[in-house]
């Protein structure tokens, strides 16, 4: 590990064991771009995620809040399934969920703990793993402040992924920020420090990834999303920056 990786490593500790005072909001997503945070979806209600992204690539994802401190979901998709090749499918439906164990409070950041095994773009047979490693484990924190407009949350986790069948299984991390106007449009960044993915085998080039991106919420059942990913241009065989366009549903089930 870097020294680089070890410094942003500590800062997101110390960070995310501190939170100046503000008023809580308790308006949190749930994901940033690729990341998670400690929000949750109510109890009882159900969150449909599509993601259009490169070489025809599609994912969709389905999450039910079970508890409205607990969410688990399933994952399944490919790429080139559109145009004339043969599709390359996902080789397994992946699964998710995470539980907040602490609510948020005027000094104290929600935290929640989760698993996560969808990675992303192209799946590696041979190192077993996608293009980007899912988080596999991992712990979070947000904390959200208001302001005149909207809302904006700040969030640091760590993560284990189990995609380690390239040698590299460090452990990692990740930082990101929402900002949110008048809960109609929502700006996100975020920054995989991507750790686990630097290694001689591994497909990274220890950069990590920095993702952002643009979510319109024209009601309360429909975000539309624009992220460009990889910004720098973390990656060996691929060192190129990635488009996604993401539509999500809500829906209430009981």
């Amino acid at each position: 590990m870097t020294r680089h990786a070890w410094r942003m490593l500590l800062l997101l500790v110390v960070w995310s064991g501190y939170s100046g005072s503000a008023h809580a909001q308790g308006n949190v997503p749930r994901w940033l771009v690729d990341g998670p945070t400690a929000g949750m979806l109510p109890a009882g209600r159900l969150a449909v995620d599509l993601r259009l992204y490169g070489d025809s690539g599609i994912l969709s994802q389905i999450e039910v809040g079970v508890h409205n401190r607990i969410s688990v979901g399933i994952s399944f998709g490919g790429q080139q399934l559109v145009g004339s090749r043969e599709a390359a499918w996902n080789p397994r439906v992946e699964v998710g969920g995470r539980v907040r164990v602490i609510e948020e409070e005027l000094k104290v950041p929600a935290v929640a703990l989760g698993y996560h095994s969808q990675g992303y773009g192209e799946y590696d047979e041979n190192l077993s793993r996608y293009a980007v490693k899912s988080k596999g484990f991992y712990a979070v924190a947000s904390k959200n402040y208001g302001f005149p407009l909207g809302d904006m949350g700040l969030h640091a986790g760590l993560n284990r992924s189990m995609e380690d069948g390239d040698g590299d299984g460090d452990l990692s991390g990740f930082l990101g920020a929402d900002v949110e106007f008048k809960r109609i449009f929502a700006m996100l960044v975020e920054y995989d420090f991507a750790i686990n993915d630097n290694e001689d085998n591994s497909l990274g080039s220890g950069r990590g990834r920095l993702n952002l991106g643009g979510r319109w919420m024209p009601s309360e059942r429909l975000n539309l999303e624009v992220d460009v990913k990889n910004l720098f241009r973390d990656g060996k065989r691929s060192p190129n920056i990635d488009r996604q366009v993401r539509l999500v549903y809500y829906s209430k089930v009981w």
